[in-house]
């Protein structure tokens, strides 16, 4: 948009279609020239998150980029940077007396008007006006969305269903839990795009506070866009790795509290994340981290995910999932090794394995011990539970439940997290609400026909 005319002035989609044609650029833009915001002095994050700062923020000019290889960005998240500071404050998750994480949401909004604004600064799109760009990914492209009746901002994704039916999209599930398949019948053959639609209808319904908000979604049937309309986090991502400032020990302690109830939240509602890594977890207003960019994700049946393909961010890798024995292997411990290596990223501010080729890092993770610098210095309790979580033989690594009562993460005791049972319930999903996970919307062209008529 630099330099070019105002969104409205451009056909929206000749607009639309452009930005998705861009999707693959793996770093931010700025916008009218003007400089980027800043989220407590981290960098906008190089992926389309459901993430941004609302203008108007504390605005600085963006750290020049070290020269590194384009590869060596792919490998690891970002750049030498700082990191968020930690809060002050009390943490929702520290004391023992915390009950709950779970907190009222309200119900998926629904819209029925249509209409493209006259404004010269926004597209509209049903209650919501289309501002600026706020970030790119594999999928698509995230803008800042306003709900002017609401006087709230949202992130919305604009996400091309061609690439959401490739393999590392989101339709890899199997039938939806309470259908005949579950009860023993004939399992209901699904369309490819009909399994997108049943995976949103779960993720609608997820509902924890660690775990980011999916409010809506969009479909204009005679294009090839999606729009997720999620909760905008304005603090952005927890950390950006590299870092120069890494947490304090016990701000990476509280952290791993969310992160640990998050992803046994998910779990539970049998989803594997695939990505944990810090630039995919988001600081909330209300404190809590927030576990989000479900685009490699699986869901399962059973009690654990057999996974045989590779996903995710090479430096978060687990061993098995890049070995050559063509075995499968268990999606929940490949979360918990993504978990490990977030966790080290928090206290040293980089990951345990690190190389500028992908071979030779794959060499090192498959390999090479778990080495901890001399500074800064960390608690032998920590050195203890991440060893256990970057155990190469993932049957032997250590599991979600006994994180949650490791003595480093509770404090001997002192501070219980709350039980599976506290704090998850399972989410199921009807034919109906399958049916209804998306709302359709007119096409463009239908849209701007009604909009000329009304000139």
């Amino acid at each position: 948009m630099e330099g070019g005319p105002a969104v409205c002035c451009q056909d929206p989609r000749t607009e639309l279609v452009e930005r998705v044609a861009a999707i693959d650029v793996a770093h931010l833009e700025e916008t009218d020239g003007s400089p980027e915001p800043t989220r407590n002095c981290v960098d906008p994050p190089p992926r389309a998150r459901a993430v941004s700062v609302i203008p108007g923020s504390a605005l600085r000019h963006p750290a020049a980029r070290p020269s590194l290889s384009a590869r060596k960005f792919s490998l690891q998240e970002r750049p030498a940077g700082s990191c968020l500071e930690a809060q002050a404050g009390p943490y929702a998750t520290g004391p023992a007396s915390h009950i709950s994480p779970r907190a009222w949401r309200r119900p998926t909004i629904e819209s029925h008007h249509v209409a493209i604004s006259d404004a010269e600064d926004c597209v509209q799109l049903n209650q919501y006006k289309l501002q600026s760009e706020i970030g790119k990914g594999a999928y698509g492209v995230v803008r800042l969305a306003y709900n002017e009746s609401e006087d709230r901002h949202y992130a919305m994704k604009v996400l091309s269903k061609k690439k959401l039916l490739k393999q590392y999209g989101f339709p890899r599930r199997p039938p939806p839990r309470g259908s005949q398949a579950a009860q023993g019948g004939p399992a209901k053959q699904l369309l490819p795009l009909e399994r997108v639609y049943q995976e949103i209808a779960i993720l609608k319904k997820l509902d924890h506070v660690n775990v980011v908000k999916l409010f809506e979604v969009l479909d204009d049937p005679a294009e090839d866009n999606l729009y997720l309309v999620f909760d905008l986090l304005r603090k952005g991502p927890v950390m950006e790795v590299p870092c120069d400032k890494p947490f304090p020990e016990e701000q990476a302690r509280l952290y791993l509290r969310d992160i640990i109830l998050g992803l046994e939240y998910l779990h539970y509602q049998k989803i594997i994340h695939r990505d944990i890594k810090p630039s995919n977890l988001l600081l909330g207003d209300d404190g809590h981290v927030k576990i989000a960019d479900f685009g490699v994700s699986n869901q399962f049946e059973g009690n654990d995910a057999q996974l045989s393909s590779t996903a995710g961010t090479p430096a978060f890798m687990a061993p098995e999932a890049i070995s050559d024995s063509g075995q499968s292997f268990s999606g929940k411990a490949l979360d918990v090794w993504a978990t490990g290596v977030t966790l080290y990223c928090f206290v040293y501010g980089k990951c345990p394995f690190i190389d500028d080729y992908i071979l030779a890092l794959h060499r090192k993770i498959k390999n090479e011990a778990v080495v901890f610098p001399e500074e800064p210095k960390v608690s032998e309790e920590l050195k203890d539970l991440i060893l256990k979580m970057l155990d190469k033989n993932p049957e032997t690594r250590i599991g979600v439940p006994d994180i949650k009562l490791h003595p480093w993460v509770t404090k001997n005791g002192e501070e219980p997290l709350p039980s599976e049972e506290e704090h998850c319930s399972v989410v199921e999903v009807t034919e109906e609400e399958v049916k209804n996970s998306v709302k359709l919307i007119p096409s463009w062209t239908t849209v701007e026909r009604r909009v000329w008529r009304r000139r």
